[in-house]
C-alpha cells in the first residue's frame, strides 16, 4: 500500500473532503430525532406554565385589584394639572405619572384576566371615580378623600402644584404600603408577575417620594 505522504496534494484534498462527507452523513443517520419529542417537550412546557399560573394567593388578587383603583385615582390627580395652571416640572411629573401607571393598570388586569379573576374596570368624570369590581378596590391606603381631591380640584398656580405633591407624597406612600403588605404576607408576592409589579412600584414610587419632598422643599 502506498503511504500517503507520496499522494499528490489534489488526491490528499479529495480523501480529506470525501473523509468528512462520509463522517457527516454517518452521523446524521445513526442519531434521528425520536418521533413526536418536540410534542412531548411542547405539552411539559405548557403543563408547567399551567401549574405557575396557578402559584398565586388571595393575597395577590386583593394587591393587584386595589392597587388598579389606587392606580386610578393617580390618574385623576394627575389629570387636573394641565386644567389647574401647573408649573412645568409638576407637568412632567403628572406626564409620567400618567404613562407609567396606565401600564400598570393594563398589566394588572390582564393578570386578574387570565386567572379567571373579578377585573376592575375604571370610569373617571372629573375628579370622580367609579371602580366597576370589589368594593374594597376604592378603600387602599393613601387614598385621597373626597373633601381632598375637591381641594386639588379647585387650586390654582403654585397653589395647586404644592398641594399636589402633598396630596402625591400621601397616595404614594400609601402604595409603598400595599407592597410592604404583600410581601409580608406568607406566601404572597412569589407569582413573577406580581413581584415584577410589587417591586417597580416600591422602587419608583419611593424615588418619586424623594423627588417630590425635595420640590416641595423648594416651593416653601
Amino acid at each position: 500500500m502506498k503511504s500517503l505522504t507520496h499522494l499528490p496534494m489534489a488526491a490528499l484534498a479529495v480523501l480529506t473532503v470525501a473523509g468528512c462527507s462520509s463522517a457527516a452523513g454517518s452521523g446524521a443517520e445513526t442519531t434521528p430525532e425520536p418521533a413526536g419529542e418536540n410534542a412531548e417537550f411542547e405539552a411539559l412546557y405548557r403543563a408547567r406554565q399551567d401549574s405557575a399560573m396557578r402559584l398565586y394567593t388571595d393575597a395577590d388578587v386583593r394587591f393587584m385589584t386595589g392597587m388598579i383603583g389606587h392606580h386610578g385615582q393617580a390618574l385623576v390627580m394627575s389629570a387636573l394639572a394641565p386644567k389647574n395652571d401647573a408649573g412645568p416640572s409638576i407637568d412632567i411629573l403628572t406626564s409620567r405619572i400618567i404613562n407609567a401607571q396606565k401600564d400598570e393598570i393594563a398589566v394588572m388586569q390582564q393578570w386578574l384576566r387570565d386567572r379567571g379573576q373579578t377585573v376592575p374596570e375604571i370610569q373617571i368624570d372629573g375628579i370622580t371615580m367609579m371602580v366597576h369590581g370589589p368594593e374594597y378596590a376604592m378603600h387602599m391606603p393613601g387614598m385621597l378623600t373626597e373633601q381632598q381631591l375637591q381641594e386639588l380640584e379647585v387650586a390654582r398656580g403654585s397653589e395647586f402644584d404644592k398641594l399636589f405633591l402633598t396630596y402625591m407624597i400621601q397616595h404614594h406612600q400609601g402604595a409603598v404600603t400595599m407592597v410592604h403588605e404583600l410581601f409580608e404576607t406568607d406566601g404572597a408576592g412569589i407569582d413573577e408577575v406580581v413581584f415584577k409589579v410589587a417591586s417597580d412600584i416600591q422602587a419608583d414610587q419611593t424615588t418619586e417620594i424623594a423627588r417630590m419632598e425635595l420640590m416641595l422643599e423648594d416651593m416653601n
